[in-house]
């Protein structure tokens, strides 16, 4: 089942800022207006009722302190997806970075985005709900291998025991051709980092990202990726090579 953060701090800081400043409105008027205003004809009932109203400005503070922290968290965010040049700057993110660089898109598309688990694998990473339904993302940022068709029979065994409508699994990399069999007919969405810097392309607010043309080895028709020579004379320069190494040892 999808992994959820179950923390009011961390809902909040998700939200938009003015979320906690309403919060911390309500807490206030609740804990110390409304509470204490009732009336019962038990006198230690009536005690404690009062005594709600003490820590009330303590508890308001605490959520009206939030409100900076999640408009900068935004900020942030909304910074990353717009400072995004090429694909292998999305590559070189943090899983956690990846994570919200596609939850960023997808508010940017109009769905309604509650950000998922704290692990770097496993479960489900967002939950997107846009004209009444419900759907599903998984995120692997793998640099080293392609998706495989497990992941895709894992996360579909999610979907049919929730009551989501579709799972979306996004990647940086590729999928497996065993995995697109698999998807074929059912209500999963396979988005391989190409795609993925598209919808990324399609949403910065002044596009910089260059969805550049996939180079693929002459070879064995894998993609190239960018490297970085770690030895040698050619030590500390770029260069591509192919992403089935060592299988494969084509460079350029």
């Amino acid at each position: 089942m999808p992994r959820k953060s179950n923390s009011i701090t961390d809902l909040l800081l998700q939200a938009p800022w003015w979320v906690s400043v309403v919060t911390a409105a309500a807490v206030y008027i609740v804990m110390g207006v409304i509470i204490p205003a009732i009336e019962t004809n038990n006198q230690f009932l009536n005690m404690i009722l009062n005594a709600v109203a003490v820590p009330a400005p303590i508890f308001s503070f605490f959520f009206l302190l939030l409100a900076p922290f999640a408009f900068f968290n935004t900020r942030r965010k909304v910074k990353m997806l717009d400072q995004q040049t090429n694909l292998n700057s999305i590559r070189q993110l943090h899983w956690k970075n990846f994570e919200e660089l596609v939850a960023e898109a997808y508010r940017r598309l109009g769905y309604q985005v509650t950000e998922g688990g704290f692990g770097p694998d496993g479960g489900i990473d967002i939950e997107l709900r846009k004209d009444g339904k419900l759907l599903f993302i998984q995120c692997k940022q793998w640099k080293a291998r392609k998706v495989g068709v497990n992941i895709i029979r894992e996360m579909y065994g999610v979907l049919t025991a929730s009551n989501a409508n579709e799972i979306i699994i996004i990647c940086s990399g590729k999928f497996t051709q065993d995995a697109y069999s698999f998807a074929l007919d059912k209500p999963v969405t396979l988005m391989d980092g190409y795609e993925l810097s598209a919808l990324i392309q399609d949403v910065q607010s002044n596009p910089i990202l260059s969805n550049e043309k996939q180079a693929l080895c002459p070879r064995c028709r894998s993609a190239l990726v960018q490297r970085v020579a770690k030895r040698g004379p050619n030590s500390g320069n770029g260069f591509l090579g192919c992403s089935s190494f060592p299988k494969c040892r084509y460079t350029e």
